[in-house]
């Protein structure tokens, strides 16, 4: 199953064709968190050759997934700075 990206969805990000499943979120999982790649195949109910070639898309594309991390980064930040609910709740 071939890496796919299209304007029309999840906002243009290289996913796994016919699925709403990024490369970017098998990355991740797999990478930052520590996840094997056969529970992540379990997880998306999805090959683990399709993990494997999420990762290799990954691995061949660094300055377009540091593009994606940084975008949504940048968004996280405006959502907190834009929010009005407190900094921290006292329980």
């Amino acid at each position: 199953m071939p890496i796919v990206a299209t304007d029309d969805v999840m906002g243009g990000k290289p996913r796994l064709e016919g699925r709403r499943i990024s490369v970017l979120q098998v990355a991740e999982l797999v990478l930052d968190h520590g996840e094997d790649p056969a529970t992540v195949s379990d997880q998306f109910d999805i090959s683990l050759a399709e993990v494997h070639e999420g990762l290799a898309y990954y691995y061949d594309n660094l300055d377009e997934m540091e593009t994606y991390r940084q975008r949504r980064a940048d968004l996280v930040d405006q959502l907190e700075a834009e929010s009005e609910a407190p900094d921290a709740i006292e329980r």
